[in-house]
């Protein structure tokens, strides 16, 4: 039964989306990371990215990304994907799932509609940049 499952406390670790700096050849403009800001090795990363919501009172919804990241040593700051500012009207999920001390852990971002702008920015730490992070 899914009460008898433990299900372990996600801490250190954050999702940002930043604006990427000018001169990259990124074409999208933005970027999403996942963060590790404590000194451990998560290991089997794997991150699910979608959006879904309401533009003009017409329900869309994107597809489905998975990412593997594979082992990811901290503190560090790896690109998940490239994201286009047009779908920050809709709620963009990030559902991360990863081994930490033999244990499974998973957690769900959720950036809500209108959350990534420039008035919600925040020192990103690891990147050493600004954007939108949620930990």
């Amino acid at each position: 039964m899914k009460k008898d499952i433990a299900f372990p406390k996600v801490e250190g670790l954050a999702m940002a989306i930043v604006p990427d700096q000018p001169g990259t050849d990124n074409s999208t403009g933005w970027s999403v990371y996942l963060i590790n800001l404590e000194e451990r090795t998560l290991e089997t990363v794997l991150v699910t990215s979608k959006g879904y919501g309401e533009i003009k009172g017409r329900k869309k919804d994107t597809s489905i990304m998975r990412h593997q990241l594979g082992t990811i040593e901290g503190p560090q700051a790896i690109k998940v994907e490239g994201i286009i500012e047009e779908v920050f009207q809709l709620t963009n999920e990030f559902w991360v799932s990863f081994w930490l001390d033999g244990k499974l852990y998973d957690k769900k971002y959720l950036f809500v509609p209108g959350s990534v702008h420039p008035n919600n920015f925040t020192e990103i730490p690891v990147l050493n940049d600004r954007g939108v992070m949620i930990k």
